[in-house]
């Protein structure tokens, strides 16, 4: 079984692959797609974390891309709710599951 601090050790690594992946398209298609995966979020229900993302999201590429990225208490209670779920596709995710387990050293 995994430790929280491993669980969060992979969601600190799958943002970092999420923030590679928006970074390399001039149109930040995956931002867009957040935000959209957000508004569906706050129309079906709206929690407290859901309105803190629509806040977030409605900032600059570079301060969404530095939350992602921090690893403060903050980001990680971010990253656990995180609506940038699809940017990585099936494969990516699962490579990306399937390299930290391989690498973990606990």
């Amino acid at each position: 079984m995994k430790t929280h601090e491993q669980i969060d050790q992979r969601s600190l690594l799958m943002a970092k692959k999420i923030v590679a992946k928006i970074d390399k398209d001039p149109e930040r298609n995956g931002l867009n797609k957040a935000r959209g995966v957000c508004q569906r979020w706050a129309s079906h229900r709206a929690e407290p974390v859901t309105k803190e993302w629509g806040a977030i999201l409605t900032q600059s590429w570079e301060t969404i891309r530095q939350i992602l990225l921090e690893d403060s208490d903050n980001s990680r209670r971010l990253r656990q709710s995180s609506p940038f779920c699809g940017i990585l596709s099936p494969q990516e995710r699962w490579n990306l599951y399937k390299a930290f387990d391989s690498h973990e050293t606990y």
